[in-house]
């Protein structure tokens, strides 16, 4: 078997890493710390999650707090095992 056969392609960009490992590590986070965690546009963000829940790799749940509206994303149990094998393969890869 190819040692990159389990590399995921869906998490191939540094963007989509870096929001499946905040969504690993916290039950939901919403699109503004996102955008400040990854340090990057709303379009940018928007692109990214659109193409992550494309997969159903996380959940998006709009909600209103007071009058704003909020926007709130969870990896989903497929996107959770998804993205561990992913990270896996590439612990592979590197030799660990």
């Amino acid at each position: 078997m190819s040692l990159i056969n389990n590399i995921n392609k869906a998490f191939d960009h540094r963007i989509r890493l870096g929001i499946m490992s905040i969504l690993m590590v916290n039950d939901h986070a919403d699109f503004k710390m996102l955008k400040e965690l990854l340090e990057i546009t709303d379009g940018n963000l928007a692109s990214h999650v659109k193409a992550l829940e494309k997969e159903t790799y996380i959940s998006i749940e709009k909600q209103f707090i007071g009058r704003k509206p909020n926007t709130r994303y969870a990896a989903t149990k497929l996107g959770k095992a998804a993205f561990k094998k992913h990270i896996e393969a590439l612990e592979k890869l590197l030799g660990k």
